[in-house]
């Protein structure tokens, strides 16, 4: 990854995020707005032989060592189902465990990690000014996982910088957010989020002009990562817009064949825009000419609540047709409401 490749909106930040001092950085913000491409770029900008003010050089061994997934002086901390996703390497130990079946990869940042990263920091550097320690997404850090890494945080033991990604700053401890510097992921603007979007989907294969663009990006209520995302799925601004309608009648159609936290988010997304015209606030994510009536106040807020906690079970093995079956049936049932309302 070369300062080119990231998203001018990331460029600049990481341009100023390296002009500053301290050992710990915080990067927040809600998801999709390149938290960790972020820190990777910061990561590899600290431990490149030849950086500048724009970054990583893309070049030196070390960049080249980032980019085969062997720095010796970087440890990425993240739950072991992302780190398999994005290439970087287990634990020999956690490994053999997930290789043998003995368990799953974990959706969450193990406690066994964390002590592995405290130990790395022990080590001597490979040659390097400093040794990078990047937790991402911070907010998988259980309690237990949280405290190991604390102490080290606090007092790190030589030349070692932490960068921690999150998209829930809440969720942290406080003590982890008062020891690092806070950063605010900055939104780009919807010009550059469209430039950026076009030309990511056109190298994955799925050219498009900016219409077709702003349709992912408002799916994605302005998040370009998320946008991007939704343009690998084929999403097409007819079939969006005309969604909330679907719904209403029942149709799950669309929708059918997709995952079940997908479609969860688009009922939450729904949800939200309903809840955002009942109190007259522009809708974020559909047209707002094709949502359907808005529902009375205390529907909707029992539908998010009712949504909210199925999100917290959306990946339990239950049986996928059947959930189906009930979202489909609340979902026509709180528009309905809606609908008799609106010609009462």
């Amino acid at each position: 990854m070369t300062p080119s490749t990231l998203a001018p909106w990331l460029q600049e930040q990481l341009r100023g995020l390296l002009a500053q001092r301290g050992h710990a950085l915080l990067l927040a913000g809600p998801s999709g707005l390149g938290q960790y491409e972020l820190a990777l770029a910061l990561a590899r900008a600290w431990l490149c032989e030849q950086p500048t003010a724009d970054g990583a050089c893309g070049v030196c061994g070390s960049c080249h060592a980032i980019d085969v997934r062997t720095h010796a002086d970087l440890c990425v901390l993240m739950p072991e189902t992302l780190s398999l996703e994005l290439g970087w390497p287990l634990d020999e130990g956690a490994q053999k465990d997930i290789d043998d079946k003995k368990r799953k990869a974990s959706k969450l940042i193990r406690v066994e990690a964390a002590r592995v990263a405290v130990a790395f920091t022990q080590f001597t550097r490979s040659g390097g000014r400093t040794k990078v320690i990047l937790v991402h997404p911070a907010e998988r850090m259980n309690v237990e996982s949280a405290n190991t890494l604390l102490k080290t945080l606090e007092e790190p033991v030589g030349e070692v910088r932490f960068v921690l990604a999150t998209e829930a700053a809440h969720q942290l401890l406080p003590t982890i957010r008062s020891r690092c510097q806070s950063h605010a992921m900055l939104w780009p603007s919807g010009s550059d989020a469209l430039d950026w979007l076009v030309q990511q989907a056109s190298a994955q294969g799925k050219p498009a002009g900016r219409e077709q663009a702003a349709v992912w990006l408002q799916a994605a209520g302005g998040r370009p990562d998320d946008a991007l995302a939704w343009a690998a799925t084929g999403l097409q601004g007819a079939t969006w817009a005309q969604l909330p309608q679907a719904l209403a009648r029942g149709d799950w159609g669309t929708l059918a064949g997709w995952p079940p936290a997908q479609q969860l988010a688009v009922l939450q997304k729904l949800c939200h825009d309903l809840m955002a015209r009942a109190s007259g606030a522009p809708a974020r994510f559909f047209p707002a000419e094709q949502l359907p009536p808005a529902p009375r106040w205390s529907a909707l807020a029992q539908w998010s609540r009712e949504l909210m906690s199925a999100a917290r079970t959306v990946e339990h093995p239950y049986n996928a047709g059947l959930t189906q079956e009930a979202w489909a049936a609340r979902t026509r049932q709180v528009l309905a409401s809606g609908n008799t309302r609106a010609t009462a």
